[in-house]
């Protein structure tokens, strides 16, 4: 048979077929489809593209990026923080709002500008957001040497009694600090803790030893315009650097330096609060001054809170004043009077506990306040005080370290039993300061420590190890309570931080030049800080020990978070 060809092109021939052969084909064709599309849905190979293209199969995981558990409410592409921490108060004052400015391009910001790393950057005047800041530059940055601290600790020897007390035979001279062959290394504590709630997948973070890093510091205090001047020793004058370079390390395995950009991606969308006293502060400011590094945030604090937002990831770091954590008022209560400060050891602080549903990392810090006078309610009973009892006759059924026991427990129990709180809490465990040789007033001193002490320098502070215990008490207590979905992790520095006594600004708490930095001819030392950390200093590693907490939690929360 010949077909016709249009005009100009030539004739093509028609090959034969039949209708049954057509069928044939037709039928084999289908036949080849249905056995090809059974193989491609059969294992392994179609086990290989659900798992790839639909997320069936869990034989094999993925090494995909998790950002936390609310990654499904926040797009990344969103500029604006719209789910930002929110003020319950029907009418709330219009200087305390909490609410972010949003316009369509994204918050306003005219005081906005671009930073390079490693170059310095003008350091702006720093305004206190409430009252309570304020307190907190008077008071919480200074009481340790600015006022007599005296402690009811029945059960400890006299030279444990004070906040910053330390047994010291002798301090150790320039010939016994740490040599480069005599590592200090930190020995594991008993504790429910570990097996509890702290972060334990993988290694145990808190249990290793310092070494030097000749990297140094992941900032410096010229970088950093957040850092107080109290932290900036540095600036302050110290003339001595190493104390920025000694590096944690865990004994099982290796505790990565802070990546910043890892850490903005990691907490896309979400919002990690630092919560309690002047060392939450001191922690805030070293996380702000690694991130300065990476993207200059803007400022959106306010009386209530400090908050910073950085933008490209919808990041928000904030920080809440709370000197004890628990429910404060000075207004007169049964034979108390007016002015002095009491505490509802049993009710947690509102302050902050408002807030609380909104964040997704919470940073808790606390224990250093209980040195200040105060009163002890619980119950709706008066069951102490802290420098103040005004019926020496009637004994007192707490003191300050019972008190501190059991405001973590009250506080850890708000937190895990809140309806509403899904997030990550970390506890970060006592602080330990460095007066050795006597409290802040009595010739405690840390002037000198120039290098992280090694095991035969190292000064056992009894009231810390107490302070300590109650507090890993308080918290194993509060995680048997749990009702909520909300995760518990106690990051335990204090005995591997009770190496660092070369950390603090000592007497480099000020930019002032006439300064004393040196003991006098009576041998009495200057006034300093030994509470408090340098930064750069040792305190950056606590961020680190955050960083790979959320990482762990929120790998470990990935079916959940999916």
């Amino acid at each position: 048979m010949t077909l016709a060809s249009p005009n100009g092109f030539p004739t093509m021939s028609a090959f034969p077929r039949t209708l049954a052969s057509i069928a044939v084909s037709v039928g084999g064709l289908a036949l080849f489809l249905i056995l090809a599309s059974f193989l491609l849905i059969s294992h392994p190979i179609g086990s290989t593209v659900r798992g790839y293209f639909y997320d069936v199969d869990h034989s094999r995981k993925l090494d995909l990026p998790v950002f936390g558990h609310n990654q499904s409410t926040v797009d990344p592409r969103r500029d604006e923080y719209s789910d930002d921490v929110i003020n319950k108060n029907p009418n709330p004052p219009s200087d305390s709002s909490l609410q972010v400015p949003v316009s369509s391009s994204g918050p306003s910001d005219v005081s906005e500008t671009k930073q390079t790393v490693g170059q310095p950057v003008p350091v702006p005047v720093l305004s206190f957001s409430s009252n309570q800041e304020k307190e907190a530059a008077t008071s919480s940055d200074s009481f340790n040497v600015t006022e007599v601290v005296e402690i009811a600790n029945p059960g400890l020897s006299n030279n444990t009694g004070n906040l910053h007390s330390e047994t010291n035979d002798a301090s150790p001279d320039s010939s016994s600090y740490l040599k480069n062959d005599a590592v200090p290394s930190v020995t594991p504590l008993a504790s429910d803790a570990t097996k509890n709630g702290s972060d334990d997948s993988g290694c145990d973070l808190y249990h290793g030893h310092w070494y030097y890093d000749s990297t140094g510091p992941l900032y410096t205090n010229n970088t950093c315009p957040v850092l107080s001047q109290m932290q900036n020793c540095q600036g302050n004058g110290r003339p001595d650097k190493e104390y920025e370079n000694w590096r944690w390390k865990p004994s099982q395995c290796e505790l990565p330096r802070f990546d910043g950009k890892k850490f903005l991606e990691l907490m896309r969308g979400k919002t990690l609060a630092f919560i309690g006293d002047s060392v939450a502060r001191n922690q805030m400011e070293s996380m702000l001054c690694i991130l300065w590094q990476v993207e200059a945030p803007k400022n959106r604090g306010n009386r209530r809170m400090q908050r910073w937002y950085f933008k490209s990831t919808n990041v928000m770091i904030v920080r809440i004043w709370s000197s004890w954590l628990v429910h404060k008022t000075s207004q007169p209560f049964d034979f108390a009077p007016e002015g002095v400060v009491k505490l509802h050891l049993d009710a947690p602080d509102e302050d902050f506990m408002e807030f609380i549903p909104k964040f997704d990392v919470v940073v808790l810090s606390s224990g250093h306040w209980f040195a200040k006078q105060s009163v002890y309610i619980l119950n709706n009973e008066i069951v102490g005080g802290q420098l103040w009892w005004p019926d020496k006759s009637r004994p007192q059924k707490i003191n300050n370290i019972e008190a501190f026991g059991v405001s973590v427990e009250t506080i850890l129990t708000a937190m895990v039993t809140h309806p509403n709180y899904t997030g990550l809490t970390i506890v970060r465990s006592y602080s330990p300061d460095h007066y050795e040789g006597g409290a802040w007033n009595t010739g405690g001193s840390c002037t000198g420590k120039e290098r992280p002490a090694a095991d035969g320098e190292l000064v056992e502070n009894g009231f810390t190890n107490i302070m300590h215990e109650k507090q890993v008490t308080g918290f194993n207590r509060a995680i048997k309570k749990q009702l909520n979905k909300s995760r518990l992790r106690l990051m335990d520095i204090t005995e591997a931080f009770g190496y660092r006594h070369d950390g603090h600004p000592g007497p480099y708490r000020s930019p002032d030049p006439n300064k004393i930095t040196k003991r006098g001819p009576d041998g009495k030392p200057p006034p300093q800080d030994c509470l408090h950390w340098c930064m750069p200093g040792p305190v950056d590693t606590w961020n680190e020990l955050v960083l790979d907490i959320i990482r762990r939690d929120f790998e470990g929360n990935r079916s959940f978070l999916s």
